[in-house]
């Protein structure tokens, strides 16, 4: 049996697995908020990645905070870790060179959206510096637009947006919350 959660309501559905065959996409109805999303059968490629990047990261890198991608109609909540230098952030395409991707079908994010900074100051304090890449659909920090020179410090909690997925920052000291 296979556990999976809505992704507006995060209700639990259980079904039989052993009778699909993996590659097979699944069509499910809510019972509790009518919500139909789809699943396919097997498992990601781009989330065993995160999860390799995750344990690499965690044994060979310090800790820079991570984005947490909210819940929309397109996908399900993810959280991506950062790291050191410039995190090019866009949505997920075979054979597309970024190293921040975000697993989505939504139309309204470019392959290469925005970059986010990860670097040191004077005083040996991480600072996260937002930019546009630039996209086509444009960067939104705090529901405000960003020009293609634009540089916006970043701090925890801070919400961005791009096309019409919401990203919130959550910094290294609070990561694990």
């Amino acid at each position: 049996m296979k556990r999976v959660r809505c992704p507006k309501c995060d209700n639990y559905i259980v079904f039989d697995e052993a009778q699909y065959t993996e590659g097979q996409q699944l069509v499910f109805q809510c019972p509790q908020c009518n919500k139909q999303f789809a699943i396919r059968i097997g498992t990601s490629k781009l989330h065993n990645k995160h999860e390799e990047k995750q344990l690499d990261e965690q044994e060979n890198a310090e800790e820079c905070g991570s984005i947490v991608v909210v819940e929309n109609v397109f996908h399900y909540k993810q959280v991506i870790p950062l790291r050191m230098g410039d995190n090019v952030i866009g949505r997920y395409v075979r054979g597309t060179e970024i190293n921040t991707p975000i697993e989505t079908s939504d139309p309204s994010v470019d392959t290469k959206h925005c970059i986010i900074r990860v670097q040191r100051n004077k005083r040996g304090e991480l600072q996260y510096i937002l930019r546009d890449a630039p996209s086509n659909t444009g960067t939104f920090f705090m529901n405000e637009i960003l020009r293609d020179q634009d540089r916006i410090r970043l701090s925890e909690g801070d919400i961005i947006t791009i096309g019409a997925t919401t990203l919130i920052l959550r910094t290294a000291n609070q990561t694990s919350l």
